[in-house]
């Protein structure tokens, strides 16, 4: 399927690696591929928040997450995960969502998906998936980033 990927929507899965491994997470989720899209300015602007302030409500999440269970992680950092030969593989989540990004690339009716279409696809998860609750918590409006894809003509 990523001979499908247009340069834009290959260097967001190549940031959204990027984004996994930073947060120290052994595989690539949906909240990374948004990570990853919001590395595009054009994904930016449709999306209306930036790669800081999602990058700082996942983490804050992820705190929330570990807090509730009894975990307290302040002053904690993470360690780094070693460098491994092998492919970071893909959660079911984000493996579920490049169908539905080639499907908004057919309804376009380009040829090669986008970040948008990425983008698209993300805003189509619902909880429990990781990036639901982020755009939840983002207060992104799903609709109206929609349609400032669709008037950018993606």
């Amino acid at each position: 399927m990523f001979e499908q990927f247009a340069a834009g929507a290959r260097a967001a899965v190549t940031s959204a690696l990027g984004e996994a491994t930073l947060r120290g997470d052994r595989r690539i989720g949906t909240e990374h591929l948004l990570l990853g899209v919001l590395h595009e300015p054009d994904a930016v602007r449709a999306f209306g928040t930036d790669l800081e302030s999602a990058r700082a409500t996942l983490d804050a999440l992820d705190r929330s997450a570990l807090t509730a269970v009894g975990i307290d992680v302040q002053g904690v950092e993470r360690p780094p995960i070693p460098a491994s030969r092998k492919r970071t593989p893909f959660t079911s989540g984000a493996r579920a969502v490049l169908p539905r990004a080639l499907a908004e690339t057919r309804k376009t009716g380009s040829r090669r998906i986008a970040p948008e279409h990425l983008l698209l696809a993300l805003l189509d998860c619902e909880q429990p998936d990781p990036v639901a609750e982020l755009i939840e918590q983002l207060g992104v409006d799903r609709a109206a980033v929609r349609e400032r894809i669709r008037r950018t003509g993606a």
